[in-house]
């Protein structure tokens, strides 16, 4: 076996090629979850979408991706401060996915040390979600297994890193790290592993499936995409996203919430309040599926990738994608 193929994390994961596909919202759906894991990487759960686009609940989500794969499959835990309705759902989620048999897990957007008492009892692993060093240290120091190291060409909430630059910051911390942002093709996938990355995460990749329940103008929207396409905007959830700027059920444009909103999210006491505010408004106006306003913009309005839409040519599926990607490791042996 390639030494690529086995790593810390697909030795922490149970599965067979270093390959994860993001949890995604509102794109991650349970049939996109378990082919990928069936394939040999691994799927990664994402509540909110489970229970609020896809499912109708985190349970129903969970059972068919259990019809569907016996393989592993990780669960996504985004723990940032916020309401309270909110804090408890994640929590609700957190120990359903648990009881389900879910032993790794991945956070983001806060302190993951709760998430690592309780998945540690149960014997399971946690990575973290960071951007820059001063996140990797606090999640290391609550006890997190590895880290999934987000950099500036990723989709969805992207980093201000390179992927070299990233990898340098965290490499004395001496866990493993994943690599997440700008893979669309094997050679990208080839190289992040070669830099020193102990796997890889890829979303805009996985989007452009037919197992992904989106739009086909979604997909074929990654497939027409090139790197200059994507732009990054904070309107929908206070923190950068990157998007496709043309192709969208609207024209996006990078910019700030409104001037009242980004004065709340640059102060430390009232940021979490606007990111959770934005967050919701996005939330409501995806599920009235909103064709509303620039100002007003729901997640269902806008198409998120990352620049690894340069590397993606055509709609495939999953286990195609997967499987190409193993073969590239194994020719490397």
């Amino acid at each position: 076996m390639s030494s690529k193929l086995r790593t810390v994390f697909t030795q922490d994961a149970g599965v067979d090629v270093p390959l994860l596909c993001g949890a995604m919202y509102p794109c991650g759906n349970p049939e996109l979850v378990a082919a990928v894991s069936e394939a040999g990487g691994l799927g990664v759960v994402q509540p909110i979408s489970f229970a609020y686009v896809h499912s109708g609940s985190l349970k129903v989500g969970l059972e068919r991706v259990a019809d569907l794969t016996q393989k592993p499959v990780a669960f996504n835990a985004i723990i940032e401060k916020g309401s309270k309705k909110y804090e408890r759902a994640m929590n609700r989620w957190i120990e359903e996915a648990l009881d389900f048999g879910i032993r790794f897990f991945i956070t983001a957007l806060g302190n993951p040390a709760h998430v690592v008492k309780l998945v540690h009892e149960a014997g399971g692993i946690v990575y973290h979600d960071v951007t820059e060093r001063r996140f990797a240290q606090k999640a290391h120091d609550s006890g997190v297994n590895g880290l999934i190291a987000v950099n500036r060409r990723a989709g969805g909430h992207a980093g201000i890193r390179s992927a070299k630059e990233l990898l340098g910051e965290l490499g004395d911390l001496g866990l493993p790290v994943i690599g997440a942002g700008g893979v669309g093709d094997e050679r990208a996938f080839v190289e992040m592993l070669n830099l020193g990355y102990a796997g890889v995460q890829m979303g805009t990749r996985f989007i452009a499936t037919p197992e992904c329940k989106v739009h086909a103008d979604y997909r074929q929207a990654i497939v027409d995409s090139d790197e200059q396409d994507i732009v990054l905007t904070k309107r929908l959830s206070g923190i950068d996203v990157a998007v496709i700027r043309r192709g969208s059920i609207v024209e996006m444009e990078a910019g700030e919430p409104g001037a009242m909103l980004s004065w709340f999210l640059r102060q430390p006491r009232t940021k979490h309040w606007a990111r959770t505010f934005l967050a919701l408004r996005s939330l409501r106006a995806l599920k009235r599926s909103s064709k509303s306003a620039q100002n007003k913009l729901g997640y269902g309005d806008v198409y998120q990738a990352g620049k690894s839409v340069a590397g993606v040519h055509e709609i495939e599926p999953a286990a195609a994608i997967v499987q190409r990607f193993r073969n590239e490791l194994e020719a490397q042996a």
